[in-house]
């Protein structure tokens, strides 16, 4: 009699069995097909998240790699700390434009520090006098940041300083305009378009002690009130003063050579994998890695893409543990089928049935309930799917969240500016706390595949006694 007629006959003459094994394979192909969709949901997620944030990789002087190319000599004296790192340290805008133009930047931005005494015409903003007898002559400065975009400054890009009157600081700004806060604008009578005069902030010997005049370009302020008590002067958010990259190298003490002389450039990446590429471009613009190393910081990619990345993790380690007890579960239940129609098989075999064939009736069998709970699965997977993928990130964000209170605070140097913000140490992007589930041609191939796996290793597993019964024993001695 042809096995399939059989396995027909088998699987519609005991339907409440024919139904569990359906219900079994329904429960193991959901929880598969939910992980497999969950896995690629989630490496969407993270394709996505690379393409529109990628990764800020950071250009700096390494003193320890200047000293090691044997190139420094302290005698120049027009680096960044003059007498100790010669002009071999300093970071040149114009190098650091040529890297900008690599196609794999998406953005670059740099910055300068610098400091200045106040003059005459430019008095600092003190509300509170210093204690008496105490020195000040090391504070008392106006801090200076250069900068290529005032708009993306940490301070102006969340809201915590705008702009009230003129403009920021940008590419074509010219060298010598500034930037000042309203309260320095206030105390000086100050508006858009009055000259200043400014003095370097360095009395290092043979440094230029003359006044330098810069022009009001732009008036802000900053939300930071003052606080009734005294305050340092370089402390004072009202004394904040912003300019280009070759106004803050000059009120730095630095060489202007070169467009002026960067702290740090920072370049935001199209991908992050993209870090060889930008190495071998700044190569050929003539940098030297050793001495100006770039190292990526791909936190905010990190960020988005940590609790969904856990969650996949979980879902592929569900995937296994679904499939290798769904194989055992089922191979029990297969076992046992085996144990009850025992003398079935003795017939069958006694009448000249050939054993694979028996095997094959029961494989048959098991793959087309499996074949009904893979559709079945299918149609409700998708849902499930995105109810557990979203709960299990809800759980993996609230962990990450904690985790970003407590860290300590550090440098940002994803902020674009370059300045490396001190912040309350939490990055400003949020994580991926949702799941985009889409059901394809290939996730049914893919739990299809497993499912007759399991199916098939489930049935010949056991199944593989049948090949060693034969009729009398069956029938005489049973068991």
């Amino acid at each position: 009699m042809n096995l399939f007629k059989r396995a027909w006959w088998r699987l519609t003459g005991t339907p409440g069995k024919t139904l569990m094994l359906i219900g079994l394979f329904f429960v193991i192909c959901t929880l598969v097909l939910s992980g497999f969709l969950i896995q690629s949901a989630a490496a969407r997620a993270a394709e996505n998240a690379k393409k529109s944030v990628g990764a800020v990789a950071t250009m700096q002087l390494d003193v320890n790699g200047l000293l090691a190319s044997g190139k420094n000599n302290g005698s120049e004296g027009s680096g960044q700390n003059p007498g100790i790192i010669g002009s071999a340290g300093d970071l040149k805008r114009d190098l650091v434009d040529k890297i900008c133009q690599s196609s794999v930047i998406a953005d670059c931005n740099y910055t300068a520090d610098g400091a200045a005494f106040p003059t005459k015409s430019t008095r600092l903003h003190q509300p509170v006098p210093a204690p008496a007898g105490q020195n000040t002559g090391g504070t008392d400065l106006f801090k200076v940041d250069g900068v290529r975009k005032l708009d993306e400054v940490s301070a102006f890009r969340n809201g915590d300083s705008k702009m009230i009157a003129g403009k920021g600081i940008g590419p074509d700004t010219k060298k010598n305009e500034i930037v000042v806060e309203e309260r320095v604008a206030k105390e000086n009578k100050l508006e858009v378009g009055d000259k200043v005069e400014l003095k370097i902030g360095d009395l290092s010997p043979g440094v230029d002690t003359s006044e330098h005049e810069f022009t009001v370009i732009g008036i802000y302020k900053s939300s930071t009130a003052d606080t009734g008590q005294y305050v340092p002067a370089m402390m004072d958010p009202a004394n904040q003063l912003y300019t280009t990259i070759e106004g803050a190298s000059l009120l730095g003490g630095r060489t202007t050579d070169g467009g002026g002389t960067l702290k740090s450039a920072t370049f935001t990446l199209n991908d992050p994998d993209d870090l060889g590429r930008l190495k071998e471009d700044a190569e050929k613009a003539g940098a030297d890695l050793q001495i100006f190393p770039i190292s990526v910081n791909d936190k905010q990619y990190k960020t988005l893409v940590g609790p969904i990345t856990k969650t996949a993790s979980f879902a592929t380690v569900t995937v296994w543990l679904v499939a290798v007890a769904g194989t055992i579960i089922l191979a029990l239940i297969v076992a046992s089928n085996l144990r009850e129609r025992r003398g079935e098989l003795g017939i069958l075999l006694s009448l000249g049935e050939k054993k694979p064939k028996l095997l094959g009736q029961h494989l048959v069998e098991v793959v087309a309930c499996a074949v009904i709970a893979i559709g079945l699965a299918g149609v409700g997977s998708q849902f499930i799917s995105e109810a557990i993928g979203n709960k299990l990130l809800a759980g993996e964000v609230d962990s990450a969240d904690e985790e970003a209170e407590n860290e300590s605070l550090q440098p940002d140097y994803s902020d674009p500016s370059g300045m490396g913000k001190q912040g309350d140490g939490r990055p400003e992007t949020d994580p991926i706390d949702s799941l985009d589930v889409q059901l394809g041609p290939a996730d049914i191939a893919k739990v299809g595949t497993t499912g007759l796996g399991i199916a098939a290793l489930a049935t010949l597993i056991p199944g593989a006694r049948v090949l060693r019964l034969n009729p009398r024993d069956i029938l005489t001695k049973g068991d």
